[in-house]
């Protein structure tokens, strides 16, 4: 007996989906094969077509190879939504290796963690943040380093324009390269004979780090099966994608796997074009939508608010979008309905998690009058099961209404968490990804959220884990204890606010503390608010209790929107 949540389905959605026998880079040869002459990517008006993307990863492989790095390692891209980004990716798999992405926004000893757990022997890294990495060589299992610049796949006039551009908004290429240090231009020059690289199906193919439910950085492990089939998912899903004529807004970043799954490899699946875009800056984008003709924009809900309160939206012509997905927090119906209202799209809020590939909810693209659920995460895509458990023991399965764990299966769901045998035993168990959300099922067969996982904090799109930032504020020689928790901001998600008790005799000024903070952690995890107290609230067992400091400051009502660092 199908589901439920299966007569909500659009018209041609199936309950089950028959997948592409291929790995992700035998996928782009055969878009290739298919739409030879069209635009895969277009980046400030060079236009790269997809029989040249596919040379291009061939000859990133063949590169790999020369410079002798083993297949089954781990290729770090520390890049922004860039060609490159694109071509090292699939180039990488290609070859045979695993890819782990390295947030840009990282710092030194971040990165280093990262590259120590995944076993990273080589790094591709934009030439303005090769100095957080060049360090790393030596010092971890790091052979070598691939610098590359922005303006290396840019058009003409634009790449001799950038570098002017660049020494504006302070960033600084090194003028020299340390050892073992490789410019990707010069390895792009050799052939692009392809590889017989064995690859297989259930090869972990993406690193991809995250907290998971412990708030310990771990990675990921995805498979060529998972990210394929999650693609597919979408894909079916969305069965108005037009093959070979949908052009994707790039915006969303390809390091976090939203991006790279929902935007670059569901492009590729459908011949998608690629509008990249490194950053959001809304004038940028709205240009970019207009002369670019963009038809499917994935973002976040704080994208789509910034256009609806943009004062000048007339300028614009956006009425070529046709199909938005909302996902990394919660969509409200007001942003909802004024961006539909100004595009003529279709904005869907979904759900997903780092571990399912990540997407096992969306909502419906063209449910009937009377159907749109508001606040829902939408219904599991096909070939996952989804199901509310009881919180005590997990086994028992509640019914609709009930608030419970959500716990879902599938064909896009996690190999496992790398090197992590007792996390894995927690959260993988018969088959069942158990999420840490608690969530709700109503009659027919909707989900919605009703907490997100206990600690973790949605600072402007980014996941933020309370204890990365706790041990980093515990360093600090005069901090005795801390904790930090997110306190709720609108549409830019959670304000992160520590609350610190000094040592006895010592004084420190919030500045001090968060200056500390910015020499260890990424920009996003930095604390907008200090609170110097004398103790904090505690279990017998010591266990702070985050909840009574979030309910101090609902009953203060201290907190606004807008508040900045004090």
């Amino acid at each position: 007996m199908d589901p439920i949540w299966i007569r909500q389905y659009d018209p041609g959605v199936p309950a089950s989906l028959s997948y592409p026998d291929s790995t992700l880079p035998d996928l782009l040869t055969q878009t290739a094969t298919r739409y030879p002459d069209r635009a895969a990517i277009h980046f400030f008006g060079n236009v790269i077509r997809y029989a040249e993307l596919d040379r291009l990863a061939h000859r990133f492989a063949r590169a790999l190879k020369e410079l002798q790095v083993e297949p089954g390692s781990a290729v770090g891209l520390m890049l922004p939504n860039i060609p490159q980004a694109v071509i090292g990716y699939y180039g990488s798999l290609r070859a045979g290796m695993r890819v782990t992405p390295i947030n840009p926004l990282y710092v030194e000893g971040e990165i280093e963690h990262q590259v120590q757990d995944a076993g990273c022997e080589t790094i591709v890294v934009l030439d303005h943040l090769y100095q957080r990495v060049q360090p790393l060589i030596g010092r971890t299992g790091l052979k070598r380093v691939i610098v590359t610049g922005v303006e290396d796949y840019l058009s003409t006039i634009k790449r001799l324009l950038y570098p002017l551009q660049a020494m504006r908004e302070g960033q600084r290429a090194p003028t020299s390269l340390g050892p073992a240090t490789i410019r990707l231009r010069d390895l792009m020059s050799g052939s692009d004979a392809p590889l017989g690289a064995p690859m297989k199906l259930d090869d972990v193919a993406l690193l991809q780090y995250t907290g998971g439910t412990t708030g310990v950085p771990k990675g990921v492990g995805l498979t060529h099966r998972n990210l394929l089939s999650n693609a597919w998912q979408c894909r079916n899903w969305m069965p108005s994608l037009r093959e070979g004529e949908e052009v994707f807004l790039a915006v969303l970043p390809f390091f976090h796997v939203y991006g790279m799954s929902v935007c670059q490899n569901l492009a590729v699946t459908v011949g998608g074009c690629l509008v990249l875009l490194p950053r959001f800056q809304l004038t940028q984008v709205l240009k970019v939508i207009e002369r670019e003709r963009v038809s499917v924009f994935p973002g976040i809900p704080a994208m789509y608010q910034a256009i609806n309160n943009f004062q000048h939206l007339e300028r614009y012509d956006l009425r070529s979008i046709r199909i938005c997905i909302s996902g990394a927090g919660p969509l409200l119906p007001s942003v909802q309905e004024r961006f539909e209202a100004i595009t003529g799209a279709r904005l869907v809020e979904g759900y997903g998690l780092t571990e399912a590939s990540p997407v096992t909810h969306v909502n419906p693209i063209s449910p009937p009058p009377g159907l749109q659920r508001t606040g829902s995460i939408g219904l599991p895509l096909p070939d996952t099961q989804a199901m509310i458990v009881d919180m005590e023991t997990g086994e028992k399965e509640l019914p609709p209404g009930e608030v419970g764990e959500l716990v879902v299966r599938g064909p896009q769901v996690m190999s496992g968490y790398w090197k992590c045998e007792d996390e894995n035993r927690h959260v993988l168990r018969n088959g069942w990804l158990y999420t840490g959300d608690l969530a709700r099922m109503d009659a027919d067969g909707f989900f919605y959220i009703a907490d997100r996982k206990k600690d973790m904090i949605k600072s402007g799109g980014e996941n933020v884990y309370p204890r990365e930032v706790e041990d980093t504020l515990l360093r600090h020689g005069k901090v005795k204890d801390a904790v930090v928790v997110g306190l709720p901001q609108g549409l830019r998600g959670e304000l992160i606010k520590a609350y610190v008790v000094l040592k006895d005799g010592e004084q420190a000024s919030a500045a001090e503390l968060l200056e500390h903070c910015r020499q260890h952690l990424a920009k996003f995890k930095v604390p907008k608010k200090v609170e110097f107290r004398q103790d904090l609230p505690k279990t017998l067992v010591g266990k702070v209790l985050r909840r009574v400091l979030i309910e101090e400051e609902r009953k203060k009502g201290a907190l606004k929107a807008g508040d900045e660092a004090e």
